[in-house]
Formats: structure tokens, sequence, C-alpha cells
């Protein structure tokens, strides 16, 4: 109950902000916060140009992928939330992210963010939980977050388009 707690204090701050930069990065704090994370990374989709990107990426510049790409790509694909624990021994895994950055990915979350009409618009990535593994239970916290932060994140990319 406590994380649900959290999620709706953090909730009230994201309503108040408006541009896509300060709700990402906000959200991506908070999801740091959330499951004990070292880093978030927020992917949106681009279907148009068939790509995901990130506008906030910790410690790593912008990352641009294809939709089909990585893990990332297959939860966008598969509108499915992953955990990845070993994500070196992946087929999807892309190491040439770490090599550019000289960060080592132990492990991975990642949940879709779906729209009013259930489309996915984006997926959020968090990466080397603190202490564990990523398990059901930080599936289900980050799933939960995911569909609180959508509305708000749905709308700021409706008003970034005008």
């Amino acid at each position: 109950m406590q994380k649900y707690n959290q999620i709706a204090e953090f909730g009230k701050k994201l309503m108040a902000l408006g541009k896509i930069e300060n709700s990402l990065e906000l959200i991506a704090d908070e999801a740091k916060s959330l499951l004990n994370a070292d880093r978030c990374s927020i992917f949106i989709v681009d279907a148009e140009d068939k790509m995901l990107w990130t506008k906030v990426s910790d410690g790593i510049g912008r990352i641009v992928i294809s939709l089909d790409s990585g893990i990332v790509g297959d939860t966008y694909q598969s509108a499915k939330p992953q955990v990845v624990n070993s994500p070196y021994d992946d087929p999807r895994f892309l190491p040439n992210i770490d090599k550019k950055s000289g960060y080592v990915t132990k492990n991975i979350i990642t949940v879709p963010i779906f729209d009013s009409k259930r489309d996915v618009i984006g997926v959020i990535q968090l990466l080397n939980k603190s202490r564990g593994d990523y398990n059901d239970d930080d599936l289900e916290s980050l799933t939960f977050f995911a569909n609180y932060v959508s509305g708000s994140l749905e709308l700021d990319l409706i008003n970034e388009k005008k």
C-alpha cells in the first residue's frame, strides 16, 4: 500500500508540470525511486518514422532504435512487460549502447505505456535494481505506475504536436 500512496503523491506533482521534458524527467526519477533502480529511460513511440526514442536517458544522450530493436522494441511489439535478469545472455539485448556509454547493465525491466485507445505510446525501461533481480512484485508496481502516468503523458504528447 505504501508504494501506491507514493504514486498518488507523485501524481499531484506530475499534473502541475505540463511540458513533456519536465514530465518525463519526473516520471523517470519516480520510477527509479519506486523500484530502487540505478537508471531509467522512457522511450516514446514514433510510428510514422518507425522508431523509439528517448528524451530522458540517464547517463547517455538521446537513444534512437527501430520499433523492433532490443528488449524495448520487443516490449513495444508484444505490448507486454519484460523482465530480463541476465541481459548479456538475451539475444534481444543491445550491448552496443553499454559499450558506447561505458555502463554495465545487470538487469532490466520494461513496461509498455498505453494511451486511451490502448495503443502503446511509450516504454519505461529501468536498469540495475540496487539489490537482487527484478521480480513479479516489481512488474506489478511498474505496470500500475505506467498506467497511472499514461494519461498525463498522452496529453503532453498531444500538446507537443500542436
